[in-house]
């Protein structure tokens, strides 16, 4: 598939998610909650890789994914609730990065006490 093609798929999502977020909070945040960047990746795996490899591929994606998604989730619930008491976007958004890592260094640590390589 043309990496143009997979450029320009890819943006209309985000700029959908961003045009139906301005008129609906809540559907622009179902729309935006939805995997639909996970599963892009994993299609265009699908159509890109061949064989052993295609599989064991989008398995690791899908995997990994599902134990990097855990340490994002507070940060949704960070960001309104600094947004709502007046502190300005961009603080909002670097504290959020700031947790996100710390927490996703911490995920990683308990998650390879059980196994789970995440880094």
């Amino acid at each position: 598939m043309p990496i143009i093609l997979k450029y320009l798929i890819t943006s209309a999502l985000v700029v959908l998610v961003s045009e139906v977020a301005r008129r609906s909070d809540r559907i622009g945040a179902l729309i935006a909650a939805l995997p639909m960047v996970t599963v892009l990746a994993m299609t265009w795996m699908f159509f890109e890789l061949k064989g052993e490899q295609q599989t064991e591929k989008i398995a690791n994606h899908a995997w990994y994914t599902f134990w990097y998604v855990i340490p994002t989730l507070p940060m949704f619930l960070l960001m309104p609730w600094m947004l709502r008491r007046g502190w300005h976007y961009g603080w909002c958004l670097l504290a959020a990065f700031v947790l996100t890592a710390v927490l996703f260094v911490l995920t990683a640590w308990v998650m390879k006490r059980f196994g789970v390589e995440l880094m």
